[in-house]
């Protein structure tokens, strides 16, 4: 039943897609996301809906008139800068075959990332964008949070299979992002009904990070309630919440889960802490030893791992830092820092500019709570294998187009003409005096207005 429905759902909206492509942004960023076809058991759950909201968004886009141009600003042009350099990176990577793969599945990553910021041109399809991010992601975390609850978070909480949340560190990451983003969201939300809803949300949400059982998410965890609060204009009610909430949380996992997050301390001990510290070493070998790094798919290569290192073996990065550093050198890791900087600073600047309009408030409350999710997957994705997360490139995506909407709406506003320059010696001009206006006289009917010739006979 659920594979007829999801067919249903998907094929019939194919007529709206066409006629709106961004319909199909949306829906491509569902079937992303949320993997629907995943939580089916028939032959919808293999079968490549991504695929025909693809076709349905970017057929369309070449005849589309109500698209934007492409904005050009220094993070835009160190995004395509890295995407050349991938490219580029690919036709010397040591795996060759399965770089060439990998490529393809990260250029359909930046390719409706770049596609967004064509469509997605005006506030109310933003919102739409990241209400359907928040409910995909998010239903992972609102499941996860009561199935913690009701287990006592004994056991671990999970993503749909196949996806790139599959894991439960991943989806620890990807749930710390969207809270900030439902946070905004219930700034805006002007219907109590909404409001409720995200609020029970975001307080049940952090059960399920904590249900992953990740270590990197435990740290993650606390730089983004940090942030987040540093972030929040009402710091005293967020302060209250988050002093309340994360101690709540802690005391109510079990034994065994605090067992597992004491062993930070002594990371040393730990064999899989170990192993990823060898895997970073061995990433800092290779962009030392080739200018364009490995290549996608060098972390499965025991051939190499046995040249750069005393015997190591071969391990993914577990990290998105020494992931890109491993895979395409120092210059590909100066452009990743490169975009993730320049985003947290465009993010500033819009909400510096935007500081005297109240109409532009949402902006500034968009800008702060998407500096708190780039915070989080800066944090989180130290730990994991996450470089080409969609979920990243999405956040980039909407703040290039945060700032298009701000220059615009600046740029309706009124501008001061600049006066003429004067002659400094030229007298001033002498002040006009003033009109005096006389009243009319009490008991004297004061004279009409005569609409015509006068009458004669």
């Amino acid at each position: 039943m659920r594979d007829l429905v999801l067919v249903a759902f998907v094929f019939g909206a194919i007529p709206w897609m066409l006629c709106k492509p961004h319909l199909g942004v949306l829906m491509w960023s569902w079937l992303g996301y949320m993997n629907p076809h995943r939580l089916t058991w028939g032959f919808a759950y293999s079968f490549p809906f991504a695929q025909v909201a693809a076709l349905c968004t970017l057929g369309p886009l070449l005849f589309c008139k109500d698209r934007q141009r492409f904005p050009v600003t220094l993070l835009t042009v160190l995004w395509g800068l890295l995407i050349v350099w991938m490219i580029f990176t690919t036709q010397f990577a040591i795996v060759t075959d399965m770089a060439w793969q990998h490529l393809d599945k990260v250029m359909k990553i930046h390719l409706i990332a770049l596609v967004t910021v064509l469509l997605i041109n005006n506030r109310e399809r933003l919102d739409q964008l990241i209400s359907v991010i928040v409910i995909s992601i998010g239903y992972y975390g609102v499941k996860g949070g009561f199935f913690s609850i009701m287990t006592g978070g004994s056991y671990r909480v999970w993503g749909p299979a196949g996806s790139n949340i599959h894991s439960n560190n991943h989806l620890a990451v990807a749930l710390l992002m969207i809270l900030p983003l439902m946070y905004y969201l219930y700034q805006q939300a002007e219907r109590k009904w909404v409001r409720h809803v995200l609020l029970v949300s975001m307080l049940v949400t952090p059960f399920s990070v904590a249900a992953s059982h990740s270590r990197g998410a435990f740290l993650a965890g606390g730089t983004v309630m940090v942030y987040l609060w540093f972030k929040s204009k009402k710091k005293l009610a967020s302060g209250i919440v988050l002093a309340s909430l994360v101690p709540f949380i802690i005391a109510f996992m079990p034994s065994h889960w605090h067992e597992r997050m004491s062993t930070i301390q002594t990371y040393d001990e730990d064999a899989s802490a170990m192993g990823r510290i060898e895997a970073w070493e061995f990433a800092y070998h290779m962009a030392n030893y080739r200018l364009t790094g490995g290549g996608f798919r060098i972390w499965q290569s025991q051939e190499t791992f046995n040249l750069l290192t005393d015997g190591y073996y071969a391990r993914a990065a577990h990290s998105i830092y020494f992931g890109v550093l491993g895979d395409h050198g120092w210059p590909g890791l100066l452009l990743f820092l490169g975009i993730g900087y320049m985003g947290l600073h465009t993010a500033s600047l819009i909400i510096r500019r935007t500081r005297h309009r109240p109409d532009l408030r949402w902006l500034s409350d968009l800008a702060r709570m998407i500096q708190v999710s780039m915070i989080a997957y800066a944090s989180g994705g130290a730990f994991l294998s996450l470089p080409y997360f969609d979920l990243f490139w999405h956040l980039v995506s909407i703040i290039v187009i945060a700032r298009v909407l701000m220059e615009r709406e600046l740029a309706r506003a009124p501008v001061a003409q600049p006066a003429v320059d004067a002659d400094p010696t030229a007298p001033a001009p002498a002040p006009t005096p003033a009109r005096r206006r006389t009243p009319p006289r009490r008991g004297r009917r004061h004279p009409g207005i005569n609409w015509g010739p006068a009458r004669t006979g």
